[in-house]
């Protein structure tokens, strides 16, 4: 069985994050999803519209989920690890930066192979909010 994860916020969920979702079990036989937990959303300086309570139930009713679990750090690698998988799925806008290549490294250690996949153009939970704050200014 070919397992793969890949975490997120998924706050303001949008096509991006299906495109992603689609894709992502298009190659394995088992798709784990971790969810951002709202105290790290806020660690990396961001505040999400919608809690972390309401994200993941929004996750786990996306029908390309298999399972879905609390993301509740950054290591890539642990979590990969912890859930065995085989590869770890991420957009192409993190492609051949420092960090990613760092856990590249990391995931290629414990024989798990790092996937991107193409970045869904114009959309974005950023963009859907700086849209809202716009038309609410109005």
């Amino acid at each position: 069985m070919i397992i793969g994860y890949t975490s997120g916020v998924y706050d303001l969920f949008h096509v991006g994050h299906v495109n992603i979702l689609r894709n992502a079990k298009s190659m394995c036989d088992k798709l784990i999803v971790g969810v951002t937990v709202d105290e790290l959303v806020l660690y990396k300086g961001k505040q999400p519209i919608i809690p972390f309570y309401e994200r993941i139930e929004v996750v786990r009713a996306c029908k390309y989920v298999d399972v879905a679990i609390p993301q509740n750090n950054m290591d890539k690698a642990a979590a990969a690890q912890k859930n065995q998988a085989d590869y770890l799925f991420v957009g192409d806008d993190w492609y051949n930066t420092d960090k990613w290549q760092e856990h590249e490294k990391n995931l290629a250690l414990i024989g798990c192979k790092v996937i991107y996949f193409p970045y869904t153009q114009g959309t974005s939970s950023t963009l859907i909010n700086e849209t809202l704050n716009e038309i609410r200014e109005k």
